[in-house]
């Protein structure tokens, strides 16, 4: 009599790799799911949980991520990446090119909307060039731009907007405390550029020529919509309809295409830092710390809580706004959710290059690190 074997059904098994699959290529956005469940035990959920969602945020992410998705299916990035190449022809003067107009793209679109914007166009440089290798080290630099780029203007990092308007601090007197780390970060990042190399750069396919260019047109006027959004000019609300009402007609897969889970990353780290301010705990233990230095402890806050949630925090403790403001941009380069900016160069990068995030961690931290320190001392002594 044969034996009868048992199997599991393939339908299950299936979805378990699918889980594990979604599991490991959204660890963080798993992790700030726990963290937000986690202090909601301590806080428990009430109305004043409406307050944490900065919903302008939420509404500008989407909403470029939604162009950039657009753009992309049409080739768009494609066709600037190998302009780029033919512009600049070496690894070192595309990486100076690259981290200029982010620096430059996050002081006047804030941070965020820099490193969806020109991430992809980082990546299609490597990969039309054959230098894929490089990305880790691009996106980093990259990232960092974006992080410190904005820390010049008022509204070019969520934090600055924040402290701008809650000190009431005056626009002049605003540049010229972040000046001196800001040309400081201007000259750290050419340095990293320069070292990237001189080699030569050589497209795998010399075409420039824009496959769809009345919808690349659309889409354009759609990206410059979604900027709209971000300085204001328009509602978010109205804009972020429009976006969507001409995807719908235009590119349904982009909409399919955004990054959900980015968004849902940022959603649930408003939880965990509204939450994190309302513990009486923590908030004796910030008060206390703010006493022995604002700028120290407003750099430490960030590594844990992230730049944003620190400048709501800790602006409650202290009338010290320079130092403040100092710490809370300085501390957006270090850990990963020392800014949640960074959140989106790591999902990019996970998107390009799964199954090497060791790799770019350990040029995210080193190189953040570097950063961090002499910005922290230059801040520190001037």
């Amino acid at each position: 009599m044969q034996a009868r074997v048992e199997t599991q059904p393939i339908p299950r098994i299936k979805l378990t790799r699918r889980i594990a699959a979604f599991a490991k290529k959204n660890a963080v956005f798993l992790t700030a799911v726990t963290a937000a469940v986690i202090t909601s035990f301590v806080i428990p959920p009430d109305v004043k949980y409406a307050d944490y969602f900065d919903f302008r945020t939420l509404a500008c992410l989407f909403s470029v991520l939604a162009v950039v998705c657009a753009l992309r299916n049409v080739g768009f990035f494609t066709f600037l990446a190998r302009k780029v190449v033919t512009r600049f022809h070496t690894t070192r003067s595309c990486f100076l090119a690259l981290a200029y107009v982010t620096f430059i793209g996050s002081m006047f679109i804030a941070n965020d909307m820099a490193l969806i914007t020109f991430l992809p166009l980082g990546w299609l440089i490597l990969s039309e060039t054959d230098r894929r290798e490089k990305t880790a080290f691009l996106f980093v630099i990259q990232n960092i731009a974006a992080n410190l780029g904005g820390m010049l203007t008022p509204f070019g990092n969520p934090q600055n907007l924040y402290l701008y308007s809650y000190f009431e601090i005056p626009t002049l007197e605003f540049m010229s405390i972040m000046l001196v780390p800001f040309l400081v970060a201007v000259a750290l990042i050419t340095v990293c550029c320069l070292l990237a190399g001189g080699e030569t750069l050589h497209l795998t396919n010399p075409d420039t020529s824009l496959s769809e260019p009345v919808r690349t047109s659309a889409y354009l006027v759609l990206f410059a919509l979604s900027i709209a959004i971000v300085f204001r000019g328009v509602p978010y609300i109205i804009g972020t309809i429009i976006i969507v009402a001409a995807l719908l007609f235009l590119d349904r897969k982009a909409l399919a295409a955004v990054d959900y889970p980015l968004l849902g990353t940022f959603a649930a780290f408003f939880i965990f830092a509204g939450n994190m301010a309302r513990i009486e705990a923590v908030r004796r233990l910030f008060s206390a710390m703010m006493r022995k230095s604002t700028l120290l402890f407003s750099i430490l806050s960030c590594q844990i809580i992230s730049n944003v949630p620190s400048a709501i925090l800790l602006s409650q403790f202290t009338d010290d706004y320079a130092q403040l403001l100092r710490g809370v941009n300085i501390g957006g380069t270090g850990t990963l959710i020392a800014s949640l900016a960074s959140l989106i160069t790591f999902r990019e990068y996970q998107k390009q290059k799964a199954g090497t995030t060791r790799r770019y961690i350990l040029v995210f931290t080193g190189l953040n690190a570097l950063f961090l320190v002499i910005l922290t001392a230059v801040a520190y002594f001037c």
